[in-house]
């Protein structure tokens, strides 16, 4: 009997691609965007900073190392607003229904900076309809390591094997259930949809 969703945000919810600034950067060359996303500003090294590492000092040492590129380097922070691209609006209608139907706690779980979850706060109206969010830059701990599962099942009174944890990184997924969190990888709001009618959740 599932209780509890926690939604992840960040390619569930909430559509953000670095992408965004740096096909602007490179003059819409997706090779360049591309390798300086995989050798440069890395996602190991974004993920740093989802942990808690202060913005200011990993772009000083990104800059330090690869000086090179230290105008591309500097706008990935600076020019961070940028790479939010939007709601996905068939997850938000998906929340919405839960929501309407008042049978489960919702709760989210995301890898994402304190630095600049705020900007997210102020644009996006449903990250106010949780329960709570546990904001990994602010437990300076991030998915999938096992502790800030534990911190979330905590926090919110949850029972794993009550609970549905919806993500996009499959890694997320497998380190979720290793806990007993039940778990659908996302990749579509058509596909979470159907996916959710095996847990006997439907959506109109």
């Amino acid at each position: 009997m599932i209780n509890t969703i926690i939604f992840d945000l960040g390619g569930v919810l909430i559509d953000w691609n670095p992408e965004y600034v740096f096909l602007d950067a490179f003059n819409g060359d997706k090779e360049k965007s591309k390798w300086f996303l995989e050798n440069i500003c890395t996602s190991d090294w974004n993920e740093n900073q989802d942990a808690g590492y202060p913005l200011a000092q990993a772009t000083e040492g990104l800059v330090t190392k690869f000086p090179e590129y230290e105008s591309y380097i500097r706008m990935f922070y600076g020019d961070w607003e940028k790479m939010l691209g939007g709601a996905i609006e068939g997850t938000v209608t998906i929340l919405e229904e839960l929501i309407k139907s008042k049978n489960h706690k919702l709760v989210a779980l995301t890898n994402w900076s304190s630095e600049t979850f705020p900007i997210a706060q102020k644009r996006f109206e449903f990250l106010n309809w949780f329960e709570g969010i546990v904001v990994s830059g602010d437990e300076k701990t991030r998915k999938p390591f096992k502790d800030i599962y534990e911190i979330t099942l905590k926090r919110f009174n949850i029972t794993p094997e009550n609970a549905l944890f919806i993500d996009d990184n499959l890694r997320n997924i497998e380190a979720a259930k290793a806990l007993n969190i039940n778990s659908i990888h996302f990749k579509s709001p058509e596909q979470l949809i159907e996916d959710l009618k095996t847990y006997n959740i439907h959506i109109s």
